[in-house]
């Protein structure tokens, strides 16, 4: 699949500002630093559309890009990049705005046919798992992306990616597909599982 055109539309900051389109709509979510950003521009192919902070927390807002691809089963989507989640060093004020912001998001949302969970290929997390069990709560099953595998040796790919799987509750069937930004290792496995959700 090629990508033609990916814009940035707007950052929302409240509901009022969430797009009311016919656009299906695919969510990015995972917490701080987990490689979000670059897991964006990589998919895309473009290179400084999502901004990459070295400043873990740093996006307060839900980001909006519209996309066209050449894909005539994704022609046109919008991609929705979401704050990341669980940075200590984050105040506590900025982070009670963050939660109620990405629910009232995924319960008003329409047009949302995907939610991708990044997760790190090499760390297990509480709150990786308290969000896929959430999601799964309200009926949004997620994608489950592990990023960072280009930092994995291959002997330790079967063991990371299976301590995952058990480690964030997930069934043997639930497929967690390993990523590399650096080396574009799973793009189009991705691609293959977004295109599946918007489809049905």
């Amino acid at each position: 699949m090629k990508i033609l055109t990916a814009e940035f539309i707007r950052g929302c900051a409240g509901p009022e500002q969430f797009l009311k389109s016919d656009l299906p709509e695919v969510a990015f979510i995972g917490r701080s630093n987990v490689g979000k950003s670059s897991l964006i521009n990589s998919l895309l192919k473009r290179k400084g559309l999502a901004k990459v902070s070295r400043t873990p927390g740093k996006t307060r807002l839900i980001n909006l890009f519209r996309v066209t691809s050449d894909d005539p089963g994704l022609a046109r989507f919008v991609v929705v990049d979401l704050p990341g989640y669980g940075y200590a060093k984050v105040s506590k004020s900025v982070r009670a705005q963050w939660a109620p912001l990405i629910e009232r998001y995924f319960d008003g949302s329409e047009q949302l046919r995907a939610v991708v969970v990044l997760v790190e290929s090499r760390v297990l997390s509480e709150q990786d798992k308290e969000t896929i069990a959430w999601l799964l709560s309200i009926g949004r099953p997620p994608i489950v992306v592990a990023t960072k595998v280009d930092k994995l040796k291959m002997s330790e790919r079967v063991r990371g990616l299976h301590r995952l799987q058990t480690g964030l509750g997930l069934r043997e069937d639930d497929e967690v597909i390993p990523y590399s930004s650096v080396t574009g290792e799973g793009r189009e496995r991705v691609w293959a599982a977004l295109k599946e959700r918007i489809r049905t």
